[in-house]
């Protein structure tokens, strides 16, 4: 494992920066070039992870940019995402990416231009990684929809590996209330089923319905059973509506069958586009109807009068903004909430995608290391 060299000052711009010892070694002085290397995760062929799409490499460790942090990782959450990267359902932005993007880690080196960072600091890194910070989106506060967006573990690589860089002004401070895998899955999933719920516009007290309940589902609902909100969970997996049951939900039930009760809002979590008319026909007149997912299934034809008549709304939604981000964490150390987590070593991340595709496990997966 990699060791930096501590900075002259803790709060020093270039905080970080080795100038003797084991990081002069390490990034190289005049009289010493030793390049240091780390493992990742590499999609070296996208397709199926049933089939090998990842390869683990060994690679020099990132120099981070003037505006950069490099973290050392001690936490990576498995995500949806992730898989729809591996397995080539989104398109490919960067060959041999690696994935990865509900990153916990403390700080290792700090560009001249990253800020009051200090060496140790814990940050996450989520997935959205820049902007251009001047088109008309980011101007009116919604640069989720910047179209110079990039994305962690997607245009640059992630967290599936012991280091990533991430640029200081997307960084999450992290409170050291929650350890780094309980923290990991709130940087993606958490976040996502926040924006996802606030997209509803659910009433207060209102009833909302949610289609799939994995990693972020179940971190969302319990945002809205603090709020106040009635939950039904749909999902086909047994484990999944127990855990929902536990949380607090109304109700938890198989895909075949409707919620007991109209719903003012509901969140389609699963990839599915033939639940989109399902979770339609549930809402109750003035409805609306989230799609939570990045990558979804071809939508059936809808029919009108049953599916979007009565001013039923169908929404989707696009990565988040920072200040989602800021406003969820805040509200999930607020309510308590708490990811239900299923630890992988890093060497086997393979499995963690096959296991999340299959369903075996409720909530979330994380990586951690298990080299030292």
């Amino acid at each position: 494992m990699l060791t930096l060299a501590s900075p002259r000052s803790a709060r020093a711009p270039n905080a970080g920066l080795p100038d003797t010892g084991e990081g002069a070694r390490c990034f190289g002085r005049a009289d010493v070039m030793t390049t240091p290397t780390m493992r990742a995760w590499s999609v070296v062929r996208p397709g199926p992870v049933e089939g090998d799409p990842l390869r683990l490499v060994e690679r020099p460790v990132p120099l981070p940019g003037a505006d950069e942090l490099l973290v050392r990782v001690r936490a990576c959450g498995v995500c949806r995402t992730d898989l729809h990267v591996t397995e080539g359902d989104l398109p490919v932005h960067r060959a041999g990416v690696t994935p990865g993007h509900e990153v916990v880690g403390v700080v290792a080196r700090a560009g001249p231009g990253a800020g009051d960072f200090a060496v140790g600091d814990r940050v996450g890194m989520a997935w959205l990684r820049r902007t251009d910070g001047r088109c008309a989106y980011c101007a009116r506060g919604a640069e989720n929809l910047c179209p110079s967006s990039e994305y962690t573990g997607w245009d640059a690589d992630g967290g599936y590996a012991e280091y990533a860089t991430v640029p200081a002004g997307f960084a999450y401070r992290l409170p050291g209330a929650l350890d780094d895998v309980a923290v990991a899955p709130l940087l993606c999933a958490g976040i996502i089923g926040f924006r996802a719920l606030r997209r509803t516009g659910l009433p207060k007290g209102g009833r909302l319905g949610l289609y799939g309940f994995g990693g972020s589902a179940h971190l969302c609902a319990q945002i809205a059973l603090a709020e106040g909100a009635t939950v039904h969970v749909i999902t086909r997996e047994p484990a999944a509506r127990r855990l929902a049951l536990e949380l607090g939900a109304a109700s938890a039930r198989d895909l075949r069958e409707p919620p007991p009760e109209p719903l003012d809002a509901a969140i389609l979590f699963a990839p599915a586009g033939e639940l989109v008319p399902v979770a339609l026909r549930a809402l109750d007149r003035g409805g609306v109807l989230a799609l939570a997912g990045i990558h979804l299934s071809d939508v059936p034809a809808l029919h009108y009068e049953t599916e979007l008549f009565y001013e039923k709304e169908l929404r989707s939604v696009t990565s988040n903004t920072r200040a989602d981000g800021r406003e969820f964490l805040v509200l999930a150390a607020r309510y308590g909430v708490r990811a239900t987590t299923h630890p992988y070593p890093l060497s086997e991340a393979p499995r963690a995608l096959r296991d999340l595709k299959a369903g075996r496990f409720d909530g979330a997966a994380v990586l951690v290391h298990d080299r030292s």
